[in-house]
């Protein structure tokens, strides 16, 4: 007994020479990385800022964003820099693998990183936007954009450390550099071969008003999309969000033009839901919008109105408009493909007509049903008329009457209908006439 009273007291007393200045005991901290290999959309930007807050919720050694992007919206970029700027805990961006680059509103996002590191032959620049279709800005309104993104780009470059006078020139002049280059004129932090090289070379470095870097021996745990995120980003492509408007409005038309189909209801909602989702995160011209809109409003009075095609011609051209006018962004990534663009038009309004067509062929055909149904079809009569008898017409039998006595057996022409009471004439009368 007195033995094990004597070692309790041993482990007590090493314990508290273990951690007698009152430490916790050290829990290694994990790095977590985020892989990004696209054009900055909405649905990257939101990615990006999930994986920020995970990592500071689970209080991360660091969060690495490997990045390889051709650029993309300002609006996602600037979502992406408010949520660096806002982490307690360091962000690293790292322009990577060899062949990868940093293009328009990636600059941005490297520039703001806590670390900027690139991989050997990555390069980095060419921010100067542009207007919807790869076109220049108007003179007035570039200028306006451009002063913008400069200030923009130049505070966060200062509030890191970094080179605002090149910065500046990456959007006005639209210059790019190599990570040699990168690293001469102040632009990133280092340079690094692959991530593990990266983490060697930033462990123990003082990042301001967030410590210092311990990452030796820490683990890589690499955030994956969630299903959510992998939806927004492949709603968020233009041309995926243009064919689902386009069966959305085509389910609908086709389900006012035919109540009761339900099938085509269906998918057509759920398509226009979900492009509505999409078109609320990028950058759309509601001009566009009208003009789809309208056209629709066009192919609807086709079925109602005699126009000899006019109003589908409108509605066609309507279409083509609106669809062109659609999407404004300022990165290629974010514009409709010409490659998606003309076959959905083919398609969707060679749709529209061949329904409109259909409806307006009905409204204007004679009654295949129904006592109307009736008129001018052939019967035989199975009790002599004189005035009245009976008339078998369409596998019935049917009380007719007539202006002239008809024997029975003999073939008559229905030639109109009264309270269920046929009005027919002899057949060979009717060819006669």
């Amino acid at each position: 007994m007195k033995k094990t009273i004597i070692a309790l007291l041993l482990l007590t007393v090493v314990w508290h020479w273990s951690y007698a200045d009152g430490a916790d005991p050290v829990v290694q901290k994990e790095i977590y990385i985020l892989k990004i290999n696209d054009a900055i959309s909405p649905g990257v930007a939101d990615f990006i800022k999930t994986g920020i807050k995970k990592a500071n919720d689970d209080g991360a050694a660091c969060l690495i964003i490997e990045l390889d992007t051709p650029g993309g919206l300002a609006e996602s970029m600037r979502t992406i820099i408010k949520a660096i700027l806002a982490s307690r805990i360091p962000i690293v961006v790292f322009v990577s693998p060899g062949g990868a680059r940093a293009a328009s509103a990636g600059v941005m996002i490297t520039m703001a990183a806590d670390i900027a590191a690139m991989a050997p032959g990555t390069n980095i620049g060419a921010a100067h936007p542009v207007g919807a279709g790869g076109k220049e800005i108007e003179k007035t309104m570039s200028e306006k954009v451009v002063n913008d993104m400069v200030a923009h780009a130049k505070s966060v470059a200062e509030q890191r450390g970094r080179n605002a006078e090149w910065v500046e020139k990456a959007i006005r002049e639209s210059v790019s550099v190599t990570e040699t280059e990168a690293l001469e004129k102040n632009i990133i932090d280092l340079i690094a071969k692959d991530t593990d090289d990266l983490i060697k070379q930033i462990n123990g470095r003082e990042i301001k008003d967030k410590g210092r870097l311990n990452l030796a021996g820490a683990a890589k745990k690499v955030l994956q999309e969630t299903f959510r995120t992998k939806v927004l980003k492949t709603i968020s492509d233009p041309n995926i969000a243009y064919i689902l408007l386009m069966i959305g409005l085509a389910g609908l038309y086709f389900e006012l033009s035919h109540p009761g189909a339900i099938f085509p209801g269906v998918i057509g909602g759920i398509c226009i839901i979900l492009a509505f989702f999409a078109l609320q995160a990028l950058p759309i011209n509601y001009a566009g919008v009208l003009l789809i809109l309208l056209a629709i409003v066009f192919f609807i009075m086709e079925m109602k109105i005699t126009s000899y095609g006019l109003l589908s011609v409108a509605g066609i051209v309507s279409l083509l408009l609106g669809s062109l006018m659609l999407f404004e962004a300022s990165s290629p990534e974010f514009r409709l493909s010409w490659s998606v663009l003309l076959p959905t038009m083919l398609l969707v309004s060679g749709f529209f007509v061949v329904v409109a067509g259909l409806v307006f062929r009905a409204q204007i055909s004679t009654p295949k049903t129904g006592a109307s149904g009736l008129v001018g079809e052939i019967g035989v009569v199975k009790r002599a008329i004189r005035p009245d008898g009976k008339v078998f017409v369409h596998g019935e039998l049917w009380n007719a009457t007539a202006k002239e006595p008809i024997l029975e057996g003999t073939r008559v022409n229905v030639v109109k209908v009264d309270n269920l009471v046929l009005e027919v004439e002899p057949l060979n009368k009717t060819a006669g006439s």
